[in-house]
Protein backbone atom coordinates (compact mmCIF):
# COMPACT_ATOMS: atom_id res chain seq x y z
CA UNK A 1 0.00 0.00 0.00
CA UNK A 2 1.30 3.40 -0.65
CA UNK A 3 2.64 5.49 2.40
CA UNK A 4 0.21 8.99 2.48
CA UNK A 5 1.34 10.23 5.35
CA UNK A 6 2.95 14.07 5.34
CA UNK A 7 4.31 16.50 7.42
CA UNK A 8 4.22 20.05 7.33
CA UNK A 9 6.54 21.28 10.46
CA UNK A 10 5.71 19.17 13.54
CA UNK A 11 2.47 18.41 12.24
CA UNK A 12 1.88 14.57 11.31
CA UNK A 13 -0.97 13.65 8.75
CA UNK A 14 -1.96 10.12 8.23
CA UNK A 15 -2.49 11.30 4.48
CA UNK A 16 -2.70 15.19 2.66
CA UNK A 17 -6.13 15.86 2.46
CA UNK A 18 -7.57 17.76 4.60
CA UNK A 19 -11.35 19.35 4.53
CA UNK A 20 -10.67 23.63 4.49
CA UNK A 21 -11.88 26.27 6.56
CA UNK A 22 -14.63 27.69 5.86
CA UNK A 23 -16.83 24.63 4.52
CA UNK A 24 -16.90 22.22 7.07
CA UNK A 25 -18.03 24.04 9.86
CA UNK A 26 -16.04 23.29 13.01
CA UNK A 27 -15.66 19.54 12.04
CA UNK A 28 -18.31 18.11 14.91
CA UNK A 29 -21.54 19.24 12.74
CA UNK A 30 -19.96 16.76 9.70
CA UNK A 31 -19.30 13.80 12.68
CA UNK A 32 -22.64 12.17 11.29
CA UNK A 33 -21.39 11.84 7.80
CA UNK A 34 -18.14 11.52 7.44
CA UNK A 35 -15.21 9.49 9.43
CA UNK A 36 -13.36 12.50 10.79
CA UNK A 37 -10.50 10.51 11.82
CA UNK A 38 -10.12 9.43 7.93
CA UNK A 39 -9.35 12.81 7.10
CA UNK A 40 -5.90 14.15 6.36
CA UNK A 41 -7.02 16.72 9.28
CA UNK A 42 -9.53 19.42 8.82
CA UNK A 43 -9.44 22.94 9.59
CA UNK A 44 -12.39 24.87 11.30
CA UNK A 45 -14.55 27.60 10.29
CA UNK A 46 -12.31 31.00 11.02
CA UNK A 47 -12.59 32.17 14.26
CA UNK A 48 -12.47 35.67 15.75
CA UNK A 49 -12.30 36.99 19.09
CA UNK A 50 -16.09 37.94 19.32
CA UNK A 51 -18.83 36.11 17.82
CA UNK A 52 -19.32 37.94 14.47
CA UNK A 53 -22.93 37.62 12.38
CA UNK A 54 -21.27 38.42 9.28
CA UNK A 55 -22.57 39.86 6.03
CA UNK A 56 -25.99 40.57 4.55
CA UNK A 57 -27.49 38.04 2.57
CA UNK A 58 -27.71 37.06 -0.22
CA UNK A 59 -24.10 35.21 1.18
CA UNK A 60 -23.56 32.92 -1.99
CA UNK A 61 -23.83 33.18 -6.10
CA UNK A 62 -23.25 30.06 -8.55
CA UNK A 63 -20.74 31.00 -11.22
CA UNK A 64 -19.36 29.14 -13.98
CA UNK A 65 -17.83 26.06 -12.42
CA UNK A 66 -17.39 27.71 -9.51
CA UNK A 67 -18.90 29.57 -6.48
CA UNK A 68 -18.52 33.31 -5.10
CA UNK A 69 -19.26 33.83 -1.50
CA UNK A 70 -19.49 36.60 0.71
CA UNK A 71 -19.81 35.03 3.93
CA UNK A 72 -18.15 37.74 5.87
CA UNK A 73 -16.69 35.04 8.89
CA UNK A 74 -20.07 34.28 10.65
CA UNK A 75 -19.13 32.83 13.50
CA UNK A 76 -19.62 31.92 17.33
CA UNK A 77 -16.21 33.78 18.65
CA UNK A 78 -12.99 32.01 19.52
CA UNK A 79 -14.33 31.65 23.80
CA UNK A 80 -17.51 29.82 22.64
CA UNK A 81 -15.62 27.68 20.23
CA UNK A 82 -13.55 26.70 23.22
CA UNK A 83 -16.15 26.27 25.50
CA UNK A 84 -18.73 24.39 23.08
CA UNK A 85 -17.42 22.85 20.18
CA UNK A 86 -13.21 22.12 20.91
CA UNK A 87 -14.91 19.38 23.89
CA UNK A 88 -16.85 17.37 21.02
CA UNK A 89 -13.52 17.64 18.64
CA UNK A 90 -11.53 15.68 21.41
CA UNK A 91 -13.21 12.64 20.55
CA UNK A 92 -12.24 12.53 17.59
CA UNK A 93 -8.24 11.28 16.55
CA UNK A 94 -8.36 13.89 13.74
CA UNK A 95 -5.56 16.42 13.83
CA UNK A 96 -7.55 19.74 14.54
CA UNK A 97 -6.20 22.91 13.13
CA UNK A 98 -7.84 26.09 13.94
CA UNK A 99 -7.75 29.18 12.10
CA UNK A 100 -8.14 32.28 13.33
CA UNK A 101 -7.96 36.00 12.32
CA UNK A 102 -7.34 39.14 14.20
CA UNK A 103 -7.89 42.69 13.34
CA UNK A 104 -4.46 43.39 15.15
CA UNK A 105 -1.69 41.76 15.57
CA UNK A 106 -2.04 42.23 19.22
CA UNK A 107 -5.45 40.63 19.44
CA UNK A 108 -4.22 37.50 17.06
CA UNK A 109 -1.39 36.96 19.47
CA UNK A 110 -4.37 36.63 22.38
CA UNK A 111 -6.27 34.48 20.30
CA UNK A 112 -2.83 32.28 19.12
CA UNK A 113 -1.89 32.27 23.13
CA UNK A 114 -5.64 30.63 23.87
CA UNK A 115 -5.10 27.87 21.38
CA UNK A 116 -1.46 26.97 22.61
CA UNK A 117 -3.10 26.67 26.18
CA UNK A 118 -6.03 24.39 24.64
CA UNK A 119 -5.81 20.85 24.48
CA UNK A 120 -7.21 19.13 21.24
CA UNK A 121 -5.74 21.89 19.22
CA UNK A 122 -2.68 20.35 16.67
CA UNK A 123 -2.06 23.59 14.68
CA UNK A 124 -3.35 27.13 14.29
CA UNK A 125 -4.21 28.77 10.96
CA UNK A 126 -3.80 32.52 10.51
CA UNK A 127 -6.13 33.38 7.94
CA UNK A 128 -4.31 37.05 6.26
CA UNK A 129 -6.43 36.87 3.34
CA UNK A 130 -10.29 37.04 3.91
CA UNK A 131 -11.26 38.99 0.81
CA UNK A 132 -15.20 39.44 2.81
CA UNK A 133 -14.74 41.69 5.65
CA UNK A 134 -13.39 45.51 5.77
CA UNK A 135 -11.14 45.39 8.65
CA UNK A 136 -10.66 48.02 10.68
CA UNK A 137 -6.92 47.89 12.31
CA UNK A 138 -4.96 46.24 10.15
CA UNK A 139 -4.60 48.39 7.08
CA UNK A 140 -6.04 51.60 7.70
CA UNK A 141 -5.15 52.99 3.88
CA UNK A 142 -7.23 52.11 0.59
CA UNK A 143 -5.41 50.92 -2.53
CA UNK A 144 -4.90 52.79 -5.08
CA UNK A 145 -7.65 50.88 -7.10
CA UNK A 146 -9.99 51.81 -4.44
CA UNK A 147 -11.22 48.86 -3.62
CA UNK A 148 -11.56 49.02 0.32
CA UNK A 149 -8.46 48.26 2.36
CA UNK A 150 -5.72 46.10 2.64
CA UNK A 151 -5.84 42.61 3.86
CA UNK A 152 -2.55 41.63 5.73
CA UNK A 153 -1.27 39.02 3.41
CA UNK A 154 -1.34 41.52 0.67
CA UNK A 155 1.71 43.53 2.49
CA UNK A 156 4.98 41.46 3.09
CA UNK A 157 5.68 44.08 6.31
CA UNK A 158 2.06 43.50 7.77
CA UNK A 159 2.42 39.39 7.05
CA UNK A 160 5.78 39.42 8.90
CA UNK A 161 4.12 41.66 11.90
CA UNK A 162 1.54 39.12 12.24
CA UNK A 163 2.98 36.05 11.78
CA UNK A 164 6.17 36.94 14.54
CA UNK A 165 3.65 38.06 16.94
CA UNK A 166 1.91 34.98 16.41
CA UNK A 167 5.05 33.04 16.44
CA UNK A 168 5.67 34.13 20.08
CA UNK A 169 2.52 33.12 21.48
CA UNK A 170 2.56 29.23 20.90
CA UNK A 171 4.99 26.63 20.20
CA UNK A 172 1.63 24.77 17.86
CA UNK A 173 2.47 24.73 14.33
CA UNK A 174 1.80 28.00 12.21
CA UNK A 175 -0.08 28.06 9.00
CA UNK A 176 0.02 31.39 7.37
CA UNK A 177 -2.96 31.33 4.97
CA UNK A 178 -1.88 34.10 1.92
CA UNK A 179 -3.84 35.87 -0.41
CA UNK A 180 -3.64 35.24 -4.29
CA UNK A 181 -4.76 39.11 -4.83
CA UNK A 182 -1.10 40.27 -5.44
CA UNK A 183 1.44 40.65 -8.09
CA UNK A 184 3.70 39.02 -6.70
CA UNK A 185 3.72 36.49 -3.98
CA UNK A 186 6.91 35.64 -3.15
CA UNK A 187 7.79 38.88 -1.28
CA UNK A 188 4.69 37.91 1.20
CA UNK A 189 5.48 34.36 1.60
CA UNK A 190 9.05 34.97 2.27
CA UNK A 191 8.01 36.96 4.87
CA UNK A 192 5.63 34.86 6.54
CA UNK A 193 9.04 32.30 6.04
CA UNK A 194 11.28 34.30 7.98
CA UNK A 195 8.79 35.46 10.72
CA UNK A 196 8.58 31.71 11.84
CA UNK A 197 5.54 30.15 9.68
CA UNK A 198 5.71 26.34 9.54
CA UNK A 199 3.90 26.05 6.35
CA UNK A 200 2.24 28.26 4.05
CA UNK A 201 -1.97 28.09 2.53
CA UNK A 202 -2.24 28.61 -1.00
CA UNK A 203 -4.15 30.26 -1.18
CA UNK A 204 -7.35 32.18 0.02
CA UNK A 205 -10.31 32.86 -2.66
CA UNK A 206 -9.98 35.51 -5.36
CA UNK A 207 -12.18 38.94 -5.18
CA UNK A 208 -14.81 38.77 -7.96
CA UNK A 209 -18.21 40.42 -8.43
CA UNK A 210 -21.56 38.84 -10.19
CA UNK A 211 -23.63 41.31 -11.28
CA UNK A 212 -27.71 40.88 -12.76
CA UNK A 213 -28.31 42.81 -15.64
CA UNK A 214 -32.62 42.99 -14.48
CA UNK A 215 -31.61 44.73 -11.14
CA UNK A 216 -28.12 46.70 -11.87
CA UNK A 217 -27.37 45.51 -8.47
CA UNK A 218 -24.50 42.68 -7.21
CA UNK A 219 -26.02 39.18 -7.09
CA UNK A 220 -24.75 39.32 -3.70
CA UNK A 221 -25.79 41.51 -0.09
CA UNK A 222 -22.22 42.65 -0.30
CA UNK A 223 -20.48 44.20 -3.62
CA UNK A 224 -17.61 41.79 -3.86
CA UNK A 225 -16.81 38.22 -2.86
CA UNK A 226 -14.29 35.73 -3.09
CA UNK A 227 -15.15 32.84 -6.18
CA UNK A 228 -13.68 29.47 -5.44
CA UNK A 229 -14.03 25.93 -6.88
CA UNK A 230 -12.93 24.66 -9.89
CA UNK A 231 -12.74 27.61 -11.90
CA UNK A 232 -9.63 28.80 -9.63
CA UNK A 233 -7.87 25.46 -10.15
CA UNK A 234 -5.92 26.45 -12.59
CA UNK A 235 -4.44 29.96 -11.14
CA UNK A 236 -4.20 28.16 -7.53
CA UNK A 237 -2.06 25.26 -8.68
CA UNK A 238 0.23 28.34 -10.70
CA UNK A 239 0.49 30.09 -7.25
CA UNK A 240 2.02 27.05 -5.56
CA UNK A 241 4.28 26.39 -8.39
CA UNK A 242 5.64 30.15 -8.33
CA UNK A 243 5.57 30.13 -4.21
CA UNK A 244 7.48 26.49 -4.37
CA UNK A 245 9.84 28.19 -5.82
CA UNK A 246 10.70 30.80 -3.22
CA UNK A 247 10.28 29.16 0.04
CA UNK A 248 11.01 25.91 1.98
CA UNK A 249 8.06 25.88 4.08
CA UNK A 250 5.42 22.89 3.27
CA UNK A 251 2.69 24.33 1.00
CA UNK A 252 -1.40 23.38 1.59
CA UNK A 253 -2.86 23.86 -2.01
CA UNK A 254 -6.33 25.28 -2.06
CA UNK A 255 -8.73 25.82 -4.84
CA UNK A 256 -10.97 23.85 -6.52
CA UNK A 257 -9.90 20.28 -5.74
CA UNK A 258 -12.85 17.95 -6.45
CA UNK A 259 -11.32 14.60 -7.65
CA UNK A 260 -7.67 12.97 -6.55
CA UNK A 261 -6.55 13.77 -10.08
CA UNK A 262 -7.08 17.77 -9.12
CA UNK A 263 -4.81 16.79 -5.59
CA UNK A 264 -2.10 15.11 -7.39
CA UNK A 265 -1.85 18.52 -9.99
CA UNK A 266 -0.91 20.53 -6.45
CA UNK A 267 0.96 17.98 -5.18
CA UNK A 268 2.98 17.80 -8.59
CA UNK A 269 3.75 21.56 -8.44
CA UNK A 270 5.12 21.69 -5.30
CA UNK A 271 2.26 20.93 -2.06
CA UNK A 272 2.80 18.89 0.29
CA UNK A 273 -0.85 18.36 1.35
CA UNK A 274 -4.23 20.10 -0.23
CA UNK A 275 -7.01 21.35 1.37
CA UNK A 276 -10.83 20.74 -0.09
CA UNK A 277 -13.08 23.68 -0.10
CA UNK A 278 -16.16 24.45 -2.12
CA UNK A 279 -16.57 20.58 -2.97
CA UNK A 280 -17.85 19.90 0.45
CA UNK A 281 -21.06 21.61 -0.02
CA UNK A 282 -21.98 19.34 -2.76
CA UNK A 283 -20.33 16.39 -0.81
CA UNK A 284 -19.10 16.48 2.74
CA UNK A 285 -17.54 13.17 1.78
CA UNK A 286 -15.66 14.68 -0.74
CA UNK A 287 -12.21 14.91 1.40
CA UNK A 288 -12.48 10.68 2.22
CA UNK A 289 -12.54 10.63 -2.14
CA UNK A 290 -9.86 12.76 -2.83
CA UNK A 291 -7.75 10.70 -0.31
CA UNK A 292 -9.13 7.26 -1.29
CA UNK A 293 -8.58 7.90 -4.94
CA UNK A 294 -5.05 9.61 -4.40
CA UNK A 295 -4.13 6.08 -2.64
CA UNK A 296 -5.53 4.35 -6.29
CA UNK A 297 -3.60 6.68 -8.20
CA UNK A 298 -0.29 5.55 -6.11
CA UNK A 299 -0.74 1.83 -6.52
CA UNK A 300 -1.61 2.54 -10.40
CA UNK A 301 1.63 4.28 -11.13
CA UNK A 302 3.82 1.96 -8.91
CA UNK A 303 4.31 5.01 -6.38
CA UNK A 304 5.06 3.96 -2.84
CA UNK A 305 5.38 7.37 -0.78
CA UNK A 306 3.86 10.88 -1.32
CA UNK A 307 7.78 12.43 -2.19
CA UNK A 308 7.60 10.80 -5.85
CA UNK A 309 4.65 13.32 -6.54
CA UNK A 310 5.90 16.16 -4.57
CA UNK A 311 7.08 18.97 -6.87
CA UNK A 312 7.83 16.51 -9.59
CA UNK A 313 6.54 19.04 -12.25
CA UNK A 314 10.15 20.78 -11.50
CA UNK A 315 12.40 17.41 -11.90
Amino acid sequence: MPDLHVALGALRLNNPVLAAAGTFGYGVEFARAVRLERLGGLITKTLTRAPRDGNPAPRLVETASGLLNSVGLQNIGLDAFLREKLPALRRFSVPVIVSVLGESAEELSAMVGALDAAEGVSAIELNLSCPNIQPTARSPDPPASGHGPLMVAQDAEATATFVKTARQATRKPLIAKLSPDVTDMSPVARAAERAGADALSVANTFTGMSLDPSTRRSRLGTLTGGLSGPAIRPLAVYRVWYTAQTVRLPIIGVGGVVRAEDAVEFLLAGASAVAVGTANFADPRAPLRVAQGLERYMSAHGLQTLRELQGAANR
